[in-house]
């Protein structure tokens, strides 16, 4: 599975730490960025992982900056993202089973490198769940094409 990774200033050293781990584990990876602690702007790194995932060249993403939410809100403005910022190991597996995430934003000034190793480990391991999962997932898609879906899932404009 391919894993495209990006990161800021703040998140790169546990870019650099993940992308390690993320080898050993047998997984490829795709490395977005930054590729230093210079000063940087994490929606550029947000973008550029985010494109890899939604043009299927990366099953997931994995998104670093200081607290998460800055990646996180970045790539949900994108389409086809659904990004979870996971500070334990059961949101990563609630945002993948019920929600089809399919980036984890992290924040490097909030965990420690073995929380986020754990954290990554689980989103990355645990599959959709689909079922009345489905439906909900149907009416995030439809908010970011602008439709509504009401309690029925039927599609409005």
């Amino acid at each position: 599975m391919n894993i495209a990774l990006g990161a800021d200033h703040a998140g790169f050293e546990l870019k650099e730490k993940l992308k390690r781990w993320l080898l050993e584990q047998g997984f490829s990876v795709e490395d977005c960025g930054t590729n230093s602690s210079e000063s940087c702007d994490y929606p550029d790194f947000a973008r550029a992982a985010g494109e890899q995932v939604v043009a299927g060249r990366a099953a997931l993403g994995i998104m670093v900056c200081g607290t998460g939410i800055g990646m996180a809100m970045s790539a949900n403005k994108m389409a086809g993202i659904r990004a979870a910022n996971a500070h334990s190991e059961f949101e990563a597996e609630m945002a993948r089973a019920h929600n089809d995430a399919n980036v984890l934003a992290l924040g490097a000034r909030v965990l420690s490198e073995a929380e986020a190793l754990k954290i990554v480990d689980k989103f990355l391991r645990t599959d959709f769940a689909g079922g009345r999962h489905q439906r909900r997932v149907d009416k995030i898609m439809a908010l970011e094409r602008g439709r509504t879906a009401n309690a029925a899932g039927q599609l409005s404009h």
